[in-house]
């Protein structure tokens, strides 16, 4: 079937669901996947590890997560809090002037095109965020398979449409497609309103151009690339060097370097920049990486970017790694003095098992320095009990998604409160986030109904509120 054909198919399937749904079939939709996922785990497993090379106990445990994302996602449909519905009674003695009676509530967009992940095959693919808060918002998906995992793709799908149907979902209300050209169809197709992404910055930004420069229009929400700065003061230096240098290294090399929240950058003080040094290079040697890197093409993209920066100027080798696959960590230092905008060791991702250590003097160079900083997923802040980091705070804040305090940034839970965003080219999107019950927002808009009647109005803004809905009436939060 041809790309058109299946993007007609969602925006059909898409029509009927808008107009006959409720929020506790969606939600079942939801749930349907997830039991389906948990039923076919054993096969889904076993194509995966020879798809991607990625290790049984990791598939296992990002398929478990893949599955809790659709139960909490479903819990999030039948609460309806995401439809943010308001309600303005008519209000002759208003402020302004005689205020008619408004109600408002978030629809959704309509179809959505999904990219999946090379890096995550389950969490960031085929049933993972980006399609499962679409289906969530009420959207149909047509998702565009990731082509380093394309038989486990299609498995996948397979388990995921006929969860669908026999949960009773419409036909069409999600597809897949496969390769290049029909991913550029998707994206360019009159139907699609929206797309998600997760991949490099070269191939989400030629999408992200298509789709702004189509004749309408559509938000493009990708997740494009993001080095994720991680801070250490010299106090805490001085009271737990061993500690940080493990933590920073087993986050580096987590999934062979592969993950979006790798650290990659190691601001130190350039009083303790030695004995950092000394100690990776006495940590590293221990360092016995397993498992081979997802495909041919990340492995040499890795390869490109570590010997791109190795040759930059200013840049030191600390331990050069080597080109076995997997490679042993590679680790490079330079300072922070000078560096400006365009110092490519601040804009460069190496998406694999290497970081840099930057050396910084006093706090304003390092404020400085961050402040170069393209957009991030995640910024890491290690400090002690006693000290003043506001002014740290609020520089790494400008530039990053989600901060942390004495943790490091690998591992992103899915939660209410979660942030998986941040300014370009973190994210294409700055306002949204793709974890979290959050990432349904993205997929949804605000439509507001004046003056209807009561047997008129959707169920979500009637005055009797069925659905018992959570709903700000009159400024005022309710369920009544």
């Amino acid at each position: 079937m041809s790309v058109d054909f299946k993007v007609k198919q969602a925006h059909k399937a898409f029509l009927a669901s808008y107009s006959n749904d409720n929020l506790q079939k969606r939600a079942g939709w939801l749930e349907a996947i997830g039991e389906a996922l948990e039923h076919w785990r054993e096969d889904l497993v076993t194509v995966a590890q020879t798809d991607t090379h990625l290790p049984e106990a990791r598939l296992n445990n990002e398929l478990t997560r893949t599955v809790f994302q659709l139960m909490l996602l479903a819990e999030e449909v039948r609460r309806g809090d995401y439809l943010d519905v308001t309600v303005d009674h008519q209000d002759p003695d208003w402020g302004m002037g005689p205020r008619p009676d408004i109600r408002r509530m978030n629809v959704a967009l309509g179809v959505v095109g999904v990219f999946g992940a090379s890096n995550f095959p389950f969490a960031f693919s085929i049933a993972g965020g980006d399609s499962a808060s679409a289906l969530a918002a009420g959207c149909s998906v047509v998702h565009k398979i990731h082509e380093g995992h394309e038989a486990l793709g299609l498995l996948t799908a397979e388990i995921v449409a006929k969860a669908l149907s026999t949960a009773g979902a419409p036909q069409g209300i999600f597809a897949t497609l496969t390769g290049r050209d029909a991913g550029i169809e998707l994206v360019e197709h009159p139907l699609v309103k929206a797309v998600g992404f997760t991949g490099s910055v070269t191939g989400g930004r030629a999408l992200f151009d298509r789709a702004v420069s189509r004749p309408e229009p559509i938000p493009f929400f990708g997740e494009l690339g993001s080095i994720n700065p991680a801070i250490v003061t010299e106090a805490a230096w001085n009271a737990r060097p061993d500690d940080i240098i493990d933590g920073f290294l087993q986050s580096l090399t987590m999934g062979i370097g592969q993950f979006c929240t790798k650290p990659g950058v190691l601001f130190l003080p350039a009083s303790v920049a030695d004995a950092a040094k000394s100690k990776l290079i006495e940590k590293l040697r221990l360092h016995e990486p397993e498992g081979k890197m997802l495909n041919e093409r990340i492995y040499q993209g890795f390869l490109e970017s570590r010997g791109y920066v190795a040759s930059l100027s200013g840049v030191e080798t600390i331990t050069a790694g080597d080109d076995s696959n997997p490679p042993m960590p590679a680790m490079f230092a330079a300072a922070t003095q000078g560096l400006g905008k365009n110092a490519a060791v601040l804009q460069t991702e190496m998406f694999g098992p290497a970081g840099v250590v930057l050396s910084y003097n006093d706090q304003q160079e390092l404020l400085n320095a961050i402040d170069e900083l393209p957009g991030q997923l995640t910024g890491t802040i290690q400090s002690e009990a006693d000290e003043n980091i506001d002014d740290l705070m609020r520089t790494l804040g400008l530039r990053c998604g989600r901060l942390l305090r004495n943790q490091w940034p690998t591992g992103v839970t899915v939660s209410y409160a979660q942030s998986h965003g941040g300014p370009y080219p973190a994210t294409t999107a700055t306002n949204s986030t793709s974890v979290g019950t959050a990432a349904i927002s993205r997929f949804v808009r605000p439509v507001a109904f004046q003056n209807f009647d009561e047997t008129e109005l959707p169920s979500e803004l009637k005055e009797s509120n069925p659905l018992e809905l959570r709903r700000r009436v009159d400024g005022e939060w309710n369920r009544h």
